[in-house]
């Protein structure tokens, strides 16, 4: 060892190895490893940066035992629908139930919207009647979208047969009703689209079943509505093959007549949210918000001050989404990465990059983020997943995602309570290591500061003030009792380390603060007198075992029917 570096050791306090350290850039890296080796367990933590991560426990729920801040979306299906398996579902920590109206029937929507009303959730430990209507765990209605598809191959009278379409081949893609009654073959091929010889040119491409098979565009043809194109790779493709136009501005509408039935049906059932795939633009949100307000108020006519718009999580799944994110993020409630469609769309070594933009900048404007697709994808059929799907989630977590989704793994995997599960432990574990070493979780970054700028700014300097002092003395969870839950939409931004038990008024309100980190609604007791109010609510939380007397915990209180009125104080637990 070399004057210098004992000298650093020393004065470090690191005992000097049994061995020599070989630190000299020139030597092979092993000699630095086997010198490390030699050092004692005090002396590798002084020496290496990431010494917090050896000194935690193991994750579990026994050490660390509270719900996790970042919530769980489980898409919810035949192997997860029947009453048992989605009761542990909940258990394991679904907070918001989304239903697929891809696949979806009615039929099957209703009995899994059943069921979920049926299941026990942690406020059953009230004891109060009906407090733990469905579990104040939300419905997500996610829309078929606007979209493209291929037509009916000829001579497919079971929607079974394929057809190959080999490399190097031309095909024709026609609009032409002339094709598709007569149907599609390897040389022509009908396309639902009647815009398609328009919004392509040479050079662009067309995929196929997700990307299976790549068409690159030779010659569009206006006039006849014909494209010619090359097939890049051999793949076979069905009946009715999505097609995605990648980079290609379309004018489809926001939404197709049967999203805007599948929105009537879930507006009936009151459904939470509504994820509007597809979306290219904020007219897009914004059509599906006009559409909801004219079902829920005019159709239905029921009353805007009891029935609150579900909110709209607008899915970015396409280029032209991306161009205009900061718009769609503007006009939505929140935003979805659903990497699938976009894995399509852009090259997939870019997905992790337009995941990371997209979640930074919901952050900073305070709105919740959903990271989805293929998180957990080996558990459709393996009970265990892969070290590569538990980096996805805890690197989602990093980043700042306010819900992680699970699809497959329980609309139709084998482990559907498993993936749950998994995921529940994954979410918790990387929260943990968030909080005890933020600078390595965050890779030595900081997030942009919270900003947002078009509510009244009292209401962001209390929730600011409040997150900083919970940080401050460590408390076990900052309550809040809401009126409209908008200050814990707020609380949430500034993501604070601890839960924020939201105590409300309505069910519906509860609800709709599932997708948001962090944030456990609990609804009140009715008719409670607002003195009585914060001591309800401090025994309701330690009934439900968020606290424990000699916690320190934050309140923050509004006025019954104000909203410029807030009152903060710091206490401890009786």
């Amino acid at each position: 060892m070399n004057a210098a570096a004992a000298s650093l050791l020393i004065r470090r306090g690191i005992p000097r190895a049994r061995a020599p350290i070989v630190v000299a850039s020139r030597l092979p890296v092993p000699s630095l490893f086997r010198g490390l080796a030699s050092l004692d367990k005090d002396g590798l933590r002084a020496i290496l940066p990431v010494r917090k991560a050896f000194d935690l426990p193991d994750p579990g729920r026994g050490s660390y035992p509270r719900p996790p801040l970042s919530k769980i979306v489980s898409t919810i299906g035949p192997t997860s629908e029947n009453f048992d398996t989605l009761q542990e579902v909940v258990s394991e920590g679904m907070r918001i139930m989304r239903l697929n109206f891809s696949h979806a029937t009615f039929e099957e929507a209703n009995l899994r919207i059943d069921n979920l009303k049926r299941c026990r959730g942690e406020t059953t430990r009230l004891g109060r009647n009906g407090n733990n209507d469905n579990n104040l765990r939300a419905i997500l209605l996610d829309t078929r979208g606007p979209e493209i598809r291929s037509g009916k191959l000829a001579d497919d009278l079971d929607g079974k047969k394929s057809i190959e379409l080999r490399g190097g081949d031309r095909i024709t893609l026609h609009t032409s009703d002339i094709v598709r009654d007569a149907g599609s073959t390897a040389s022509d091929l009908y396309i639902d689209y009647p815009g398609l010889a328009s919004v392509v040119q040479p050079g662009s491409r067309v995929l196929l079943d997700d990307g299976a098979v790549v068409l690159n565009v030779l010659e569009s043809y206006v006039a006849t509505e014909a494209v010619t194109c090359e097939v890049e790779d051999t793949g076979d493709i069905r009946s009715r093959a999505g097609v995605n136009l990648p980079g290609c501005p379309t004018d489809l509408p926001p939404l197709s007549k049967k999203d805007e039935i599948d929105i009537r049906y879930g507006l009936e059932r009151d459904i939470d949210y509504v994820a509007a795939s597809f979306v290219q633009d904020a007219k897009g949100v914004n059509a599906t918000r006009a559409f909801c307000a004219s079902v829920l108020y005019e159709e239905m006519g029921l009353d805007k001050n009891t029935h609150p718009l579900p909110l709209i999580i607008a899915k970015i799944e396409s280029v032209q989404a991306l161009h205009n994110f900061d718009e769609i993020l503007a006009a939505a409630d929140g935003i979805m990465v659903a990497r699938g469609d976009l894995g399509v769309e852009i090259p997939i070594q870019q997905v992790t990059n337009a995941q990371k933009e997209m979640i930074a900048r919901c952050n900073e404007v305070g709105k919740p983020v959903v990271v989805a697709t293929q998180m957990l994808e080996s558990m459709i059929n393996s009970p265990r997943p892969t070290r590569a799907e538990v980096a996805d989630i805890t690197n989602a977590i990093y980043d700042g995602a306010d819900a992680v989704m699970l699809s497959g793994e329980t609309a139709k995997g084998k482990y559907p309570v498993a993936a749950v599960r998994m995921m529940n432990d994954i979410v918790r574990g990387a929260e943990r290591f968030e909080k005890e070493a933020p600078d390595l979780a965050v890779g030595g970054r900081r997030r942009k500061p919270f900003k947002m700028v078009e509510v009244k700014k009292n209401i962001n300097d209390v929730s600011m003030s409040a997150v900083a002092a919970a940080e401050k003395i460590d408390a076990k969870a900052i309550i809040v009792l809401t009126n409209s839950g908008t200050i814990p939409r707020f609380l949430a931004a500034h993501r604070p380390h601890c839960p924020i038990l939201a105590f409300c008024p309505t069910y519906k309100i509860g609800r709709q603060l599932q997708i948001h980190r962090g944030v456990h609604p609990i609804v009140e007791i009715d008719g409670l007198e607002a003195h009585k109010r914060p001591s309800a609510a401090m025994r309701d939380a330690k009934d439900l075992g968020f606290i424990s007397s000699g916690d320190d915990v934050v309140m923050v209180c509004v006025d019954k029917g104000t909203t410029d009125f807030f009152t903060m104080k710091i206490t401890t637990v009786s």
